[in-house]
């Protein structure tokens, strides 16, 4: 059988030059422009990202494009000039007329100041405004997430709506004594200010925060700046017991429409996480008056307003059970004051119809210009497409049945042009653009490559079906499928035999879609075949099959993965004497569990931030729900220790198993991890150490749950070739 046996230098070599491809992470259109023979054009902003492995950063940059169009079609497209690099740029926000953008931008301090933030407006060829918001100290840092985080013009472009952490008041022990300092005394009394004066005795009080990612985010507050008055206020009126984000002005500027999540009776987390209790508020700027917008017992996010301001659309879920499950799209008619069902959950998905909405949120702009059809980008099983959503009728129509195979993102609509990012497990992110056809011809979207991306070579990739057999089906889900995406080899001493490397997805309640992934293409490139197994309770299959796993974790989601590993042995030709595991959080959890309850399978195994003990992972987690939920158990924020279920949740784990593992592990663990914390892959190690078990252990400062760091990410891929390679000789 051919060795695989790259030396490390060969295999830097290789990431760094997969690596090197940029991901397209936003888009803009500016307004329409008419040439002197009477055609009309616009420019199309987009920003990416890149690893700067030298620099150990991501870096951003930008590139403009022109696209000549007639209102049906376009004419003539491409680049204007070559890309530039964005430095320092947090949020940026074109005005509705496109004559005026807001920049949010981070300043690092001189000497030992801190770092301070400018709210900037650039006119179409100057900076006209530059409000140093840290001196004005009306508020924290401004929020740049994508989960609270907002920058709105107002509709009049006289105001800028932003989110903030609240003001904390100054604190210092019972034992400080402080002179007052200059400028902040009363100038009656000569006593320092109330507002300004420390509190005695605070210093040290702990300020809860959202989890995960979200670290620095404790109590957001909506800001509102004046641009001609050049003055900053916190909007009032917003209740104690939410945490409001993701805001915007209502129409004619009367008042602002924001999401308010519920922090009572403490936070959990909240990134990934479209099961928290939330609404859809509205505050009158002028009376400070909260009105509520939707149910105040669901979930909601991504609120989008219509272009003719009459309509408010956004996804809900039900609070607590799956992170991630099938979302309803809801629609509020500001003038009727009327919610209206658009879309419900999809229980089963039907082969080639729509499967329901999976989707972290819904595009910044996804109206069409009718304000009747909206756009939005979902899991169709394995794929990731485009569609178009009829909100008076409830009719959906892909834009992408008849484009090629893969995952399609929407990054923008506007006036019915329409930009999207496409991808293949075997080709990096391209730049696609199209005009929207009127209502009733959809599935006639000619879509055109603005900037295209080579294909990687010596990668092909496929996706196939497998249905569990009787004695595994769910009795409660009878008749579900799942999917598996195998990537091989195409070239190379490998290739007609290559060794299996199978990865299971985290989650649970997430999926692989046929887009560009690093390490799975890195690992192919390698001499790998590479089995991306989307198991009972992934989405974009309906909700069904996200509910069939809940209770049953460590049983159907590990047979899944086992069966679909058994049956790619059988019909494909790989080499069997050497399968290794590759999996992180979730899909550690069966790593974990295959090695040990399948050791004649798997002969290696690289698991990053795993969840090996659900028992002990209940107490220091973010997410304290998910270890109930996910064994088959009810969460109450109230429910003290049980040791009943406290045995349910190890007998789930993979610790139960780990006495029969001998695949060495290789274990990569983020120091940060709120979400997994350190110490279950610790756990896991210890364990292993008892048991005799070749076991290694990296330990990355400085990074989360995701362990994206650049240098963590870089530095996890040659670990993990190496291992492998070392122990599937």
């Amino acid at each position: 059988v051919p060795q695989v046996q790259p030396r490390a230098e060969e295999l830097s070599e290789l990431y760094r030059e997969l690596s090197q491809h940029p991901g397209l992470s936003a888009a803009c259109l500016g307004p329409d422009l008419t040439t002197q023979y009477g055609g009309k054009y616009c420019s199309l902003y987009t920003e990416w990202s890149q690893r700067d492995l030298a620099r150990a950063e991501n870096i951003k940059f930008c590139r403009q494009y022109l696209i000549f169009h007639d209102g049906a079609s376009i004419v003539y497209s491409g680049p204007a000039g070559t890309c530039s690099e964005i430095k320092d740029e947090l949020l940026s926000r074109e005005s509705p007329s496109g004559t005026l953008k807001a920049v949010l931008c981070k300043v690092p301090g001189k000497g030992k100041e801190k770092e301070k933030q400018f709210l900037e407006v650039w006119d179409q060829n100057r900076k006209v405004k530059s409000i140093d918001l840290t001196a004005l100290d009306k508020h924290g840092s401004v929020y740049d997430d994508d989960q609270f985080g907002c920058l709105a013009w107002s509709h009049s472009e006289t105001h800028l709506l932003y989110v903030a952490e609240k003001k904390r008041p100054k604190a210092e022990s019972f034992f400080e004594s402080k002179a007052p300092e200059l400028g902040t005394s009363d100038e009656d009394t000569g006593h320092p200010k109330k507002e300004d004066a420390p509190v005695k005795g605070e210093k040290f009080v702990y300020y809860e925060d959202w989890g995960e990612t979200l670290s620095t985010r404790s109590v957001p507050v909506l800001c509102v700046l004046d641009i001609e008055g050049n003055s900053i206020s916190v909007l009032e009126g917003v209740p104690e017991h939410l945490s409001p984000g993701q805001a915007f002005w209502s129409p004619e500027d009367t008042g602002v429409v924001f999401v308010g999540w519920w922090h009572e009776p403490f936070r959990l987390g909240l990134r990934h996480c479209t099961n928290r209790r939330s609404a859809l508020f509205y505050v009158d700027l002028t009376g400070g008056r909260c009105e509520l917008l939707s149910e105040d017992t669901r979930a909601v996010w991504s609120p989008r307003l219509s272009p003719d301001g009459c309509r408010i659309i956004y996804l809900e879920n039900n609070v607590l059970g799956p992170h991630q499950q099938c979302s309803r799209l809801r629609m509020y008619d500001w003038y009727t004051k009327h919610t209206s069902t658009v879309l419900e959950a999809v229980p089963r998905q039907a082969r080639g119809a729509f499967p329901g909405i999976y989707c972290g949120a819904l595009p910044g702009m996804c109206w069409a210009a009718d304000s009747r059809r909206i756009l939005l980008d979902t899991a169709q099983r394995s794929q990731q497409e485009v569609f178009v959503v009829d909100t008076a009728t409830g009719t959906t129509t892909s834009l992408t049945a008849d484009a090629p195979q893969g995952s399609w993102s929407v990054l923008t609509i506007d006036r019915d042009l329409l930009v999207a990012r496409f991808s293949t497990p075997s080709c990096p992110p391209m730049l696609k653009v199209a005009v929207l056809p009127t209502a009733g011809h959809e599935a006639q979207t000619q879509w055109i490559c603005l900037q295209d991306a080579p294909p990687v070579p010596g990668i092909t990739w496929g996706i196939r079906t497998l249905q569990p057999p009787p004695e595994q089906e769910n009795p409660q889900y009878r008749g579900l499928d799942f999917d598996a995406i195998l990537m091989r080899p195409s070239e190379g001493p490998t290739a007609q035999k290559p060794p299996l490397v199978v990865m299971p997805h985290g989650g649970p309640h997430s999926v692989f879609t046929a887009g560009w992934m690093l390490y799975p293409a890195a690992l192919c490139r390698v001499g790998f075949a590479v089995l991306l197994v989307n198991y009972r309770g992934s989405l974009g299959f309906g909700q069904d099959n996200v509910a069939s796993l809940p209770g049953n974790v460590g049983t159907q989601d590990v047979h899944d993965v086992q069966l679909c590993v058994e049956r790619v042995l059988q019909e494909e030709t790989l080499d069997a004497s050497r399968v290794a595991l590759v999996g992180g959080s979730h899909g550690g959890f069966l790593a974990c569990h295959l090695i040990g309850q399948f050791p004649d399978t798997y002969h290696a195994c690289v698991v990053r931030n795993p969840v090996v003990n659900i028992a002990s992972m209940v107490a220091t987690t973010d997410i304290p729900d998910w270890c109930l939920t996910e064994t088959g158990l009810p969460y109450k924020p109230d429910a003290l220790p049980d040791p009943a279920q406290w045995t349910e949740m190890l007998h789930k784990s993979p610790m139960r198993y780990v006495d029969q593992v001998r695949a060495p592990v290789l274990l990569m663990l983020g120091e940060d991890d709120r979400r997994v914390p350190p110490k279950q892959g610790l756990e896991y190690y210890r364990a292993l150490k008892a048991r005799g078990v070749p076991t290694r252990l990296l330990w990355y400062p400085g990074n989360n749950h995701a362990l994206a760091g650049v240098e963590a990410e870089a530095d996890g891929f040659m670990n993990m070739a190496l291992w492998l390679l070392k122990h599937l000789q």
